[in-house]
């Protein structure tokens, strides 16, 4: 397997979050992803519209060569801006995907177990997420505790507590 580290994200790693985002999408096996432009339905704009607020954080999975593989990002949401996987206004959202090619290598965990440790380092008591239910992440999410706390449309919201 090829080397990564991993880094927190700055203000230019911006279009990159916004490829995750569309990575992130779950597509089923077999089927046609859908375009880009999904990327502008409000409820998933929403998810990085304004990239670079206070309490933005992202932490980005990098090769040798420095080219970013993957990301896991946090960020907070209140009542007149929320989207998937919203609890309330102390919890932040998590949301994260890699690159096809390096997804199923340990890199997804390695960013969510930082990104967790971040979270809890800067004085959070939880962490949310949306995730449908048939995504191979979910196992993922499990193994770190996130447990089902309600659905939203077809995806389940989900919440780890440290």
């Amino acid at each position: 397997m090829e080397q990564y580290q991993i880094r927190h994200g700055v203000k230019e790693d911006e279009e990159f979050l916004w490829g995750m985002l569309y990575q992130a999408i779950y597509t089923p096996e077999g089927e046609t992803r859908p375009s880009r432009d999904i990327l502008n339905e409000p409820n998933i704009a929403q998810s990085l519209k304004g990239w670079g607020r206070k309490g933005d954080t992202a932490l980005i999975a990098i090769t040798e060569d420095h080219m970013p593989i993957g990301a896991v990002w946090v960020r907070l949401f209140d009542e007149t801006n929320k989207t998937y996987g919203y609890i309330d206004d102390n919890t932040p959202l998590l949301g994260m995907a890699l690159l096809p090619d390096f997804r199923g290598k340990g890199i997804g965990k390695a960013l969510l177990g930082e990104m967790l440790k971040v979270a809890k380092e800067s004085g959070f008591s939880r962490v949310s997420l949306s995730v449908d239910p048939n995504n191979t992440a979910l196992h993922l999410y499990e193994k770190f505790g996130f447990k089902k706390v309600g659905v939203d449309g077809t995806s389940w919201n989900m919440l780890v507590k440290f």
